[in-house]
């Protein structure tokens, strides 16, 4: 069983790395995340192909945040290698920013690889017009320590901007025990969710995020086209 940790004063991000010997790496890590997204210089680097499909519901709480497991085959190539997307979960506020501009939730789509390699897609989200999978979750948040299996299925890629291009960096997890060597795609282009909605979403929350870390010399690339 995991250390005990949260988002509050005495167990939240300033203190992690105390907490336990497990979570030292986040006060010790130079490559940690999330980070303020500037600078990033474009490139001619592999395009992000996403091959998503419909699937069931199955949501669980777990205390930290609202988990929405992969039920069917999801999944990103890069550059030729494969990761499998195993879940997606929820900030509120977003935990990104954009030349220090905050934004109102993101979405984490966590995807690994046949040795276990991590690679994170961000979407960053802004209050505005009905998003046609946010909105549609926001009715079935459970609470926490509780888990739904909705016999309905959604469609994972109508999850993503229409057309974005994707910022890359190297970084770590953003909760304990914030390990590194995670490799990040955040989209540039935010997508919307309706006010009703995000309120939903930050009332099961509450506030689950860690304050951007320093770059400490990372590359920060941009593509030069959006993700196909």
């Amino acid at each position: 069983m995991e250390p005990p940790w949260g988002y509050g004063p005495e167990d939240g991000p300033a203190v992690w790395g105390q907490l336990s010997s497990e979570y030292l790496l986040c006060a010790v890590g130079n490559r940690q995340s999330p980070i303020d997204i500037v600078g990033a210089k474009q490139a001619e680097v592999p395009a992000v192909v996403f091959h998503y499909q419909s699937m069931m519901l199955e949501v669980q709480h777990n205390g930290h945040t609202v988990e929405v497991a992969s039920t069917s085959e999801n999944w990103i190539e890069v550059g030729g290698a494969r990761y499998d997307l195993t879940q997606f979960h929820f900030h509120t506020p977003g935990e990104h920013t954009v030349e220090g501009r905050p934004f109102d939730m993101e979405v984490h789509l966590v995807h690994q690889d046949e040795e276990g390699a991590l690679a994170v897609v961000g979407m960053l989200v802004r209050r505005g017009g009905a998003h046609p999978v946010l909105d549609d979750l926001a009715e079935q948040l459970p609470e926490p320590g509780e888990s739904l299996a909705v016999e309905k299925k959604i469609a994972v890629a109508e999850l993503l901007p229409e057309a974005s291009r994707i910022f890359r960096y190297e970084g770590s997890l953003t909760t304990p025990p914030c390990s590194e060597g995670v490799q990040w795609f955040v989209f540039e282009t935010p997508v919307e969710v309706s006010a009703a909605a995000l309120a939903a979403f930050e009332a099961v929350l509450g506030n689950n995020s860690r304050p951007v870390q320093p770059l400490n010399g990372r590359e920060l690339l941009i593509d030069k086209d959006p993700a196909p």
